[in-house]
């Protein structure tokens, strides 16, 4: 019942403020393209607010988060982290599924705010369009981040990763920074129950760039997902882990 009525409290409190930050981002667009960013960032932080008071989420991260010319392959298990990128990074362009750019208003301020859409039934123009914003990204300092399993994946499970890696981290040349998180054993994909825990993020090893494309993708692959374990339940807390208060 307690989880019942976070949820709820949840669902009225984010989505009732997000529907006025979206306005309001719309606005600022309007001013100055650059002002939707921080209107974004303060929805990001507002959003972690909302699953840390509200729901009892808690955040960890396990491990050096390095910054600079990277490209970041992060595991992807709930909408949570799809939003919390924004509190990770500095102005991130995150790679997002063409089908959200559709949504009204929302997608006009993604749009300006600088995601990058990827149309996963477009072959090889999705690719190269992929790869002109890609750059267009890396050239403007901005961290460039990518679900590379392509949609929420059930905690605990490994699917291959999307073509996609392979040909940005050929095209960049960029070191990988792997992040594997955990956020589907509290939010499952599907479901609109949310418990209260920790959720992880543990930074990988930094994967070189230059590598054969099966060594590359199989170091990925590992790391994303090194916080696989039972679907249930709650991992427990590591010595030397960062624990958002």
């Amino acid at each position: 019942m307690i989880t019942l009525l976070r949820s709820l409290a949840y669902m009225l409190v984010f989505y009732g403020i997000s529907v006025l930050l979206v306005l309001a981002a719309l606005a600022a667009a309007f001013v100055a393209p650059s002002a939707v960013q921080p209107v974004a960032t303060a929805w990001a932080y507002f959003h972690r607010f909302c699953a840390r008071w509200l729901l009892g989420q808690k955040v960890r991260v396990e491990g050096d988060l390095p910054r600079g010319g990277y490209l970041y392959i992060v595991k992807h298990e709930s909408m949570f982290e799809t939003i919390d990128m924004l509190c990770l990074f500095d102005r991130p362009a995150i790679a997002a599924k063409r089908e959200l750019f559709d949504i009204p208003l929302w997608g006009r301020v993604a749009r300006r705010y600088g995601l990058i859409p990827v149309e996963r039934s477009a072959g090889a123009s999705a690719m190269r369009a992929l790869r002109t914003a890609a750059r267009k990204a890396v050239g403007e300092g901005r961290p460039l981040c990518l679900f590379p399993e392509g949609t929420r994946v059930p905690h605990g499970e490994a699917p291959p990763l999307k073509a996609g890696f392979a040909g940005l981290y050929a095209l960049l040349g960029l070191p990988v920074v792997p992040i594997a998180v955990d956020s589907g054993r509290l939010s499952p994909r599907g479901s609109f129950l949310k418990r209260s825990g920790v959720i992880t993020y543990k930074v990988g090893e930094v994967v070189p760039a230059g590598l054969d494309r099966r060594e590359a993708e199989a170091r990925v692959h590992a790391a994303i997902n090194a916080l696989n374990g039972p679907k249930e339940g709650h991992a427990p807390v590591r010595a030397g882990a960062q624990i958002s208060p």
